[in-house]
């Protein structure tokens, strides 16, 4: 199960020397280093020591065949950082729940007068109140808890201002 000719890495001298600085330093991230690793052992050049298959390179260093197989592709593919580097996120994994418009109705609720019978706002009376007049469907008290904690909200501690800060 050896790899055919057209995805061979054949790393120069600069660059063996630059993978090998990193899978020696301990400083990269360990990702980084081990995918450093995956491509020195891939290597066919003439400054490589061994060849090594994708199945031995994977016993080995303790990745799954296929990883190797990637690293190596994105190599050949991309070049250098993008195989030694993860790639970025392009979005969160996951997706706020509270937007700018619900945060700023969240507070606008929280500056309004208490129910009657209360002497400030609790995270509960807030929580009943967003559910009632229908500024999100759900929330929990832990998420209105960290929209006021943002905005340094200090509910009913200082009758002379809103927040801690003065504004």
């Amino acid at each position: 199960m050896g790899r055919g000719r057209s995805d061979k890495v054949l790393l120069n001298t600069e660059q063996r020397q630059r993978l090998e600085a990193i899978s020696r330093n301990g400083y990269a991230p360990a990702k980084k280093i081990l995918h450093a690793q995956v491509l020195l052992m891939c290597d066919e050049g003439e400054g490589a020591t061994k060849k090594w298959t994708d199945e031995q390179i994977s016993s080995v260093l303790n990745l799954h065949r296929n990883t190797v197989g990637r690293i190596r592709k994105r190599f050949l593919a991309q070049g250098e950082q993008p195989a030694l580097n993860r790639s970025q996120r392009k979005s969160a994994p996951v997706r706020a729940k509270i937007d700018g418009h619900t945060e700023a109705q969240i507070i606008a609720l929280c500056c309004s007068q208490p129910p009657a019978g209360q002497a400030h706002w609790s995270l509960r009376l807030l929580t009943k109140e967003i559910y009632k007049r229908n500024i999100i469907t759900e929330i929990s008290r832990e998420t209105v808890r960290k929209v006021l904690k943002k905005t340094n909200y200090d509910r009913g501690k200082h009758k002379d201002f809103v927040f801690q800060s003065g504004i």
